[in-house]
């Protein structure tokens, strides 16, 4: 079988000329990347001669043309690399791409022998782009890459796809209709891990292409993605250095949007909230919010809100959500719809592991699932698991210790620790950076993360610490929360007019644990702090 072959040329009229029109490249599926100093554009054709005349006319910021051919291409396999090298050049951060989203083709079909192109060659092929400097990274350390995980050239599910087509629809339906005072709401629910974020970054990078469209219904709009998630917020930000049609300034968190827009008297076209069960149900004066509700504001200054939520990852009694309050803004905005996204693919977990988590949540403890492919198991020590996350690391990557919220820690530049319970092992925690999310710093691996590390972000392996409020009542037989060992004591303020207000902190607190324990996509490891449940896991 002949290998993988590049040929490059000036990007230039002269040098296609002199391309021998008998050459076997022309009339056959080929890939593409034109690249300058800071851009690069990725495609695939059967007529090359003809679409870089094309290209010459209309492509800026271009230097060279690299045609990527090989004798078994066909051309489901050159749509399914041309998608899948867009997605791993933007992960790359080299150059900024050109590439619009391809709405049609999101979803890629399976086709025959699609492992052999989609694993053997697209190896072979990174490989060869690596050895002539078209791309700086291994393809293992872009997969470990949040900006990775998170792109808007990504390929999405049926079910994903399905609802990026009612998004874009129901967009392209209200964004001109007229409007009383508040907005139309669109709320898509899932649960985490469902890739709620990945067709939201879909979905936004499609709408600001169209954007710039004149011919398009939301030509010249002015739209805005949400999110009130500082790791999450930097990742987002990150994207938009890399695509050509998103910009940071169209990316913000809710506050400083929200008394913006109200100073200006304008109103935004649509705006899109990720990680929506994070907005605040209540004011709060210490970061300058002083209305009564997040999404109710918005809906006043967006003619669409689009909101992603999940009730089961609220984690502040200011931001509790309960039915009612949101059923209420359904009913409150100009018009509603909903879609629930079911599918759960972030853990290469069995429904058996998925259902024990979901039953701790709910505070039953059933027997410990067995799952070949799913790495699940109980430590007696946390020094255990942290060699083993250790070891994990060094195998696969991007594998952390994380903590709940039950140890000490103020924002005053001083080390606090996760510690074992019988303080012989401790680990640093819940540092933040600048630049980089948490866990993508690799001198973070000697550290204990917070629940505000990693929600909304992947792990490999993720070893949770349940801490001391998280303890087990044997004659039950069921989890017990003491939420006065609860240190995150931010997650409590907001009190005033919660009815039940113990149950509610209850909660936070097992929302907390519910994301830290689904962070995992090859595996879960636990260690807890109070004896008694530790015992109780280890089955003995």
């Amino acid at each position: 079988m002949s290998a993988i072959e590049i040929l490059t040329w000036p990007f230039q009229q002269s040098a296609m000329n002199q391309i021998n029109n008998k050459q076997d490249f022309l009339n056959y599926p080929v890939i593409y990347i034109l690249n300058g100093k800071k851009e690069a554009y990725i495609g695939e054709t059967v007529y090359f001669k003809k679409r870089m005349q094309a290209h010459l006319k209309s492509r800026k910021n271009m230097n060279e043309v690299n045609l990527i051919k090989h004798e078994q291409f066909n051309r489901s396999a050159t749509f399914h690399l041309e998608t899948k090298l867009i997605n791993y050049f933007l992960g790359d951060e080299k150059y900024t791409l050109q590439n619009k989203s391809k709405t049609a083709s999101d979803f890629t079909h399976n086709y025959y022998n699609k492992p052999f192109y989609d694993q053997e060659l697209f190896e072979e092929l990174w490989q060869k782009l690596h050895e002539q400097h078209l791309v700086d990274n291994e393809l293992h350390v872009i997969e470990n890459k949040d900006i990775f995980k998170l792109s808007p050239f990504k390929e999405l599910t049926l079910e994903q796809i399905d609802l990026k087509d009612k998004v874009l629809e129901f967009c392209k339906r209200q964004i001109g209709t007229e409007l009383g005072e508040y907005g139309s709401l669109l709320v898509v629910e899932g649960e985490a891990g469902v890739g709620k974020s990945v067709v939201l970054s879909s979905i936004f990078n499609t709408i600001q292409e169209l954007a710039t469209e004149s011919s398009s219904h939301f030509s010249g709009t002015e739209n805005y993605l949400v999110v009130n998630h500082e790791e999450m917020f930097k990742t987002y930000k990150g994207i938009a250095k890399q695509v050509k049609h998103l910009k940071a300034k169209n990316f913000a968190k809710p506050t400083p949007l929200i008394n913006r827009l109200q100073k200006e008297n304008k109103k935004a076209d649509i705006v899109f909230v990720d990680e929506a069960h994070l907005l605040l149900t209540k004011s709060d004066t210490y970061n300058n919010f002083y209305g009564e509700n997040q999404l109710e504001e918005l809906l006043k200054l967006a003619k669409i809100v689009v909101i992603i939520y999940d009730q089961d990852q609220v984690l502040k009694l200011k931001s509790l959500w309960g039915a009612e309050s949101l059923e209420t803004l359904k009913q409150t905005s100009a018009y509603h719809e909903e879609y629930q996204l079911t599918n759960q693919f972030r853990m290469q977990a069995n429904d058996d592991v998925i259902d024990w988590i979901n039953n701790f949540k709910r505070k039953k403890l059933t027997p410990l699932p067995i799952d070949e492919g799913y790495d699940l198991k109980v430590f007696e020590t946390l020094e255990e698991m942290h060699e083993a996350i250790m070891d994990k690391n060094t195998e696969f990557g991007l594998s952390r210790v994380v903590s709940t919220f039950d140890f000490l820690h103020k924002k005053d530049g001083q080390t606090y620790y996760v510690k074992e319970s019988n303080g012989e092992y401790q680990m640093p925690w819940n540092t933040t950076s600048i630049k980089y999310t948490w866990a993508e710093k690799p001198d973070t691996i000697s550290e204990a993360g917070s629940i505000y590390t990693v929600q909304g972000f992947d792990l490999n392996y993720v070893g949770v610490v349940l801490g001391p409020s998280v303890q087990y009542d044997s004659v039950k037989d069921e989890i017990v929360i003491d939420t006065g060992k609860y240190m995150d004591k931010g997650a409590y303020t907001g009190a005033d007019g919660i009815d039940h207000v113990e149950a509610a902190k209850e909660k936070i607190v097992l929302n907390s644990i519910n994301v830290l324990m689904k962070r995992g996509i090859k595996g879960l490891y636990l260690y807890a702090s109070d004896e008694g449940l530790r015992e109780r896991l280890l089955g003995r």
